[in-house]
Formats: C-alpha cells, structure tokens, sequence
C-alpha cells in the first residue's frame, strides 16, 4: 500500500497511531491536513519512503488474523501480552493525551468538547503504566517460572485494577459520546477518537487475555 498520494487529514482520520507517526517527523495533519504525504514531506525535506513504511507496518499490525490464545504455552502467552499490548499501551496514551489537549485547547467552546479528557488519559496513562509494571516485575516472572501457587494473590489485587481500568474506559465513552465526533469536527478531533477507538478496543482484549486466559489457566494449575 502507497500513501504519498493520500492526503494527511485522511490518513490521520483512517489510520490508528497514524498521527503519532506524524508527529515524529512534524508533519501538520490538521491545518495541512490537505498537503499529501509525497507534498509534505517535501515541503520539510524529508524521504517520504520511511514515514509511508511505517504507516503500512500500522495497517499491517491492525489486518493481522487474531491467534486463538487458549492453547498457548504459559510462558509465551506473557511473552506476547507484554510485548504487544504492553508496548502498545505504553505509545497509544501519550500520544492521545497530546491529541486531547489540542482538542481541548483549540474547541474549549464548541459544545461537544470532551472537557476534561486530557486528565482523565494522563490519569489513566499513569495508572496503567504502574499496573503493567508491576505486572512485569512481579506476577509475569511468576507465571513464567510456573509458580502458580504464589501468583494467586498479585492474581487478585490485577484482577481487581482491570475492573478500575472498565470504569475509566465507562468515562472516556461518556466524555466523547461514545467516541463519536461532532458533524464538521476537525482532523485532529477525529483522529483522537479513532485512536480512542482502537485504544478501547486493544485494552479489552488485553483484560480479556489476562482474566480469561491467562489468570484462568493459572487458577487451575494451582489447584
């Protein structure tokens, strides 16, 4: 897939973590949105061929055939829920965090403004990060070393933070309408819900992995 010919504004608006790419390379995907990827990297004197790579890599990532986890190895299946939702997390709040900002700073008037959405994902951001770094640090190594039966209280007290976790997502959908922007929203607002969007989306499968599978199959070792 080529994105040179595609404008900005589309990518941004069709693209999950299009716009942290975007921001890398300082490519204005809002007010220049209408440039194409080719028009404004020129404009900055920058290849286009690394940015559109890393946009395909992005498409890729997102077409790819979900893996039926429920046989996995122990061991890999930790393997995979840091290495992809972890990492994937670890990106995806500062970057919407950033987007939220600029929404709340530039439509504070329009009256569909998600007012007090930057705090809510700085919060968030925060909370998650220290719950997957404990999770790396101190439940992961345990399951790795198949230590079920010590595992089954830092079990709970995860389980337990994943139910917080459903409530801020309950606040997110009530602050952004369910993540719908307004008719005429811009493509800075638009980007930011469809990154919320696939936010949501990826947060879930890492809570269902992890309480439905993994934390699951470690009840039943210990047992």
């Amino acid at each position: 897939m080529t994105f040179l010919q595609q404008s900005l504004g589309q990518i941004a608006r069709e693209i999950p973590g299009a716009t942290d790419v975007f921001h890398d390379y300082k490519l204005d995907f809002c007010c220049g949105g209408a440039h194409t990827l080719q028009e404004a990297a020129a404009k900055k004197g920058l290849d286009p061929a690394p940015i559109a790579e890393r946009l395909t890599q992005l498409v890729a990532q997102a077409q790819q055939a979900p893996r039926q986890w429920g046989e996995a190895d122990m061991p890999e299946l930790v393997d995979h829920i840091q290495s992809y939702f972890h990492e994937r997390h670890r990106g995806q709040l500062p970057e919407l965090a950033r987007l939220a900002r600029r929404v709340e700073a530039v439509h504070r008037d329009h009256p569909a403004c998600p007012a007090g959405l930057t705090s809510l994902l700085t919060e968030m951001g925060a909370e998650l990060a220290n719950h997957m770094e404990r999770e790396e640090s101190i439940l992961f190594p345990l399951l790795k070393d198949r230590q079920y039966g010590v595992s089954q209280g830092p079990i709970q007290v995860m389980q337990e933070e994943h139910d917080h976790h459903g409530e801020n997502l309950a606040q997110l959908e009530a602050l952004t309408h369910d993540m719908t922007p307004p008719a005429g929203a811009c493509n800075t607002w638009q980007a930011l819900y469809l990154g919320l969007r696939a936010f949501r989306e990826d947060l879930m499968q890492h809570i269902h992995l992890e309480n439905n599978v993994l934390f699951s199959q470690a009840r039943s070792s210990a047992a």
